[in-house]
Formats: structure tokens, sequence, C-alpha cells
């Protein structure tokens, strides 16, 4: 009897212990499954609070001004009306400094500043709002041509034959710095150079007061770029392409006159300086 009742313990034993694997083996997919799940979701939500800055273009829009106008992207967009800074590298004090800043519109912003010519480097931020951290966007190196006075930063020499004058008009009378009297003696000529590194354009207004014929000309230091006769009191204009040119001379030679020549111009060069 003993051993019956034993037997029968044994068997309810068994039978209750048998279901317990699939119900571990459940509960431990379940388990893995909600990890996954939850990993999805704060991988999700990691990657929905990034924001991306980024500056779609960037240009000169006014030359004569100095207005750069820059483009920005911010993805996803930010609260409407977001103020957006526009950074520009100092290298003399080795920081970012703010030196404009626009307000977000959707997913862009419009920034513009004025700047003297310049290569400077550029990025645009924006701050954290929750649940999005703050974002900065890659540097961008930008050239900026902007029109100055030739004589800016004065002539670096000056010369010609038959008692040649080249004449900057003074700051007082002149502060553009871009005008100047050319005269020399009848058969003679008169030049002046200046330093035209990082400048790409020079633009002449001409006005010939000599009672004859006079050719202008442009010269890489000595060597002839582009010129133009002018008769008795004339005006034009001699603009060129003065890319590479680092050292821009202007000449007025006589042809024929009574007097010699005289010429007054109005020059301007664009450069990054």
């Amino acid at each position: 009897m003993r051993r019956v009742l034993a037997g029968l313990l044994t068997l309810l034993v068994a039978g209750c212990a048998a279901p317990i694997a699939p119900a571990d083996g459940a509960l431990s997919l379940g388990s893995t499954a909600s990890a996954a799940s939850a990993a999805s979701g704060a991988s999700g939500a990691s990657a929905a609070a990034t924001r991306s800055a980024k500056i779609a273009s960037i240009r000169t829009t006014d030359a004569t001004k100095g207005v750069i106008t820059v483009v920005g992207t911010l993805t996803p967009a930010p609260a409407a009306g977001t103020r957006i800074p526009l950074h520009q590298w100092i290298p003399s004090l080795k920081r970012w400094q703010e030196v404009a800043h626009g307000y977000s519109s959707g997913t862009s912003v419009t920034i513009t500043t004025v700047q003297p010519g310049s290569i400077r480097t550029y990025r645009i931020a924006v701050g954290a709002q929750a649940p999005y951290a703050a974002a900065v966007s890659p540097m961008i190196s930008f050239k900026h041509y902007v029109w100055r006075g030739m004589f800016k930063k004065g002539l670096v020499a000056a010369g010609g034959a038959g008692q040649p004058q080249f004449t900057v008009v003074p700051p007082n009378e002149g502060p553009r710095r871009a005008e100047a009297d050319l005269l020399a003696n009848q058969g003679g000529y008169v030049w002046g150079e200046v330093d035209s590194t990082g400048c790409r354009y020079v633009r002449n207004w001409l006005g010939n007061l000599t009672d004859g014929l006079v050719r202008v000309s442009l010269h890489n230091g000595t060597t002839a770029i582009t010129s133009i006769r002018m008769q008795q009191e004339t005006e034009t204009w001699l603009n060129h392409d003065i890319s590479g040119v680092t050292r821009l001379r202007l000449q007025v030679t006589d042809i024929r006159s009574g007097y010699g020549p005289y010429v007054s111009i109005d020059s301007l060069l664009l450069c990054t300086n």
C-alpha cells in the first residue's frame, strides 16, 4: 500500500512540474521582447532629441556696403522665432564672437551682417529646447569681397617722366580714398602703384582734362594688362579683372597735347582686405 501511495505521489509531483518549462520560456521571451522594445524606444527618443544646424548658403549680397547674407537650416524646426546667432572666429582673440543674429521660421533662418572685406570662418548655433540639446553647425570659411578706395592703404610707389604728379585727394576732401589727379609735362607720363593683394577687380572712372589725346593703362607691376585712349575732355571707364595681381599700377601717358596729360580718377578695388 505504501508503495502504491508513493507511486501516486510521484506521478502527481511530476504532473505538476511538467508545465513549468514553457511558462519559464514564455516569461524569458516576454522579457527579451520588452527589453528590445524599450531599447528601441530609447534609441528613437535619443534620435528624435538630436537637432542639426547647417549653413546652407553664405554670400556677399551688397559689395558696396559689405553685406553678408547667411541662410541656415535647422532640423527639426525649433520654436518659431527662435533667436539664432551667427558666430565669426576671431583669430587675434582665439575665440568665437557673435556678429549678428536672425530668427527662425520653420526649419530656416536668414541672417545678415555688415562686415569689412575679409576671409573669416563662420558658424550658426541654436540653444537647447527640450527635448533637444543645443546644436552648432559645421564651420564654413568665406571670402567676403567688398569695394574700397584704391588708395585706402596709400600708394606703394609713384613715378614717371616730365615732372610727374600723382596726387591723392586728402581724406578730409575724399574720405573714400578713391580720388586722385595725375599730371605730367607735355610728352611725359605719370604712374602710381598700390598693393592689390587680396583684390580681384578694379573699377576706374576717368576724366580727361588734357587739351589733347592720352592713354590710360593698367599694369601688373611693369607688365601692361590693358589700356584705353581718351580724347580731349572726355569721360570713360577702365575696369579689369586683377586676380593674382599684387602690385597694381595705373599710368597716364601723353600721346598728343599742348600742355601735357591731366586725368582725374575715381578708382575702387574689390578686395577681402
